[in-house]
């Protein structure tokens, strides 16, 4: 088994950095051959632009995804996604790992959706959702937070959690993957500093650290989230009327 974490953090030292060293060391105690993706450390460019495409399709208008589909057809994709793509097909589980910011992934992480999803490549009009090329593959993220738990709650002033990592969640089921349940480590402040006194606090991310490979040593017994798939939406691209959930539309 093979498994690729994408560490999104520009701070080693981070909480986020020994998250991600946790995992590392967890599942290859369970015998999976681990691959981290340090996506700071590398300098990968989460920009999409024309100056990456060296053969255009277009030369006098960049379109993006017309210039992915050519460049992964023609075998000359920037190298950096050409990296990461390859990563992606040989991990069997993907972590993505990092911090909440402004309510999302870091832009860092959103660049690497938009760069290495690769149009006519990891996905098209007829290969998404669960026809998706990666249909083998589980995925989750590991997210922490600055605000505590209670704030995350559907009324809290943090915004309810399951509404702010849908869209990162969708992405990921658009190419086709099984996508588990996420890993939240609420009330994390980027200088190690909490709203409690710091011994405390040290003492609660150690247990967050240990509460994390506890679910990592059970992921083979997960369920994933339960998603809509083509059978279930009608020429309109919506839940059929007889599907069980359509009422609460």
């Amino acid at each position: 088994m093979h498994a690729l974490i994408v560490f999104c953090h520009p701070e080693p030292r981070s909480f986020n950095g020994a998250l991600k060293d946790v995992a590392v060391e967890t599942l290859q105690r369970q015998g999976y051959r681990v691959e981290v993706s340090d996506l700071y450390a590398e300098g990968f460019d989460p920009l999409e632009r024309p100056s990456h495409y060296g053969e255009r399709a277009e030369p006098g208008t960049f379109l993006p995804l017309t210039e992915q589909r050519h460049a992964y057809e023609g075998g000359f994709l920037p190298a950096d996604v050409k990296r990461e793509i390859e990563r992606l097909e040989r991990a069997d589980l993907v972590i993505l790992q990092f911090p909440l910011w402004w309510h999302a992934q870091p832009a860092m992480l959103k660049g690497w959706f938009d760069r290495v999803f690769v149009y006519g490549g990891l996905y098209s009009g007829r290969m998404r959702y669960d026809r998706g090329r990666f249909p083998e593959k589980r995925v989750m993220l590991s997210v922490t937070t600055g605000a505590p738990a209670p704030t995350f709650t559907r009324h809290g002033r943090s915004g309810h959690i399951v509404a702010l990592l849908w869209p990162i969640h969708y992405s990921l089921y658009y190419l086709g993957v099984s996508v588990l349940p996420p890993q939240v480590t609420y009330g994390v402040q980027g200088g190690g500093l909490s709203y409690q006194d710091e011994a405390a606090f040290r003492e609660r991310l150690e247990a967050e650290k240990a509460a994390w490979a506890r679910r990592l040593e059970g992921l083979e017994d997960e369920a994933a989230i339960p998603f809509a798939g083509w059978d279930d939406w009608d020429e309109q691209g919506v839940l059929k009327a007889e599907h069980p959930r359509a009422w609460q539309l």
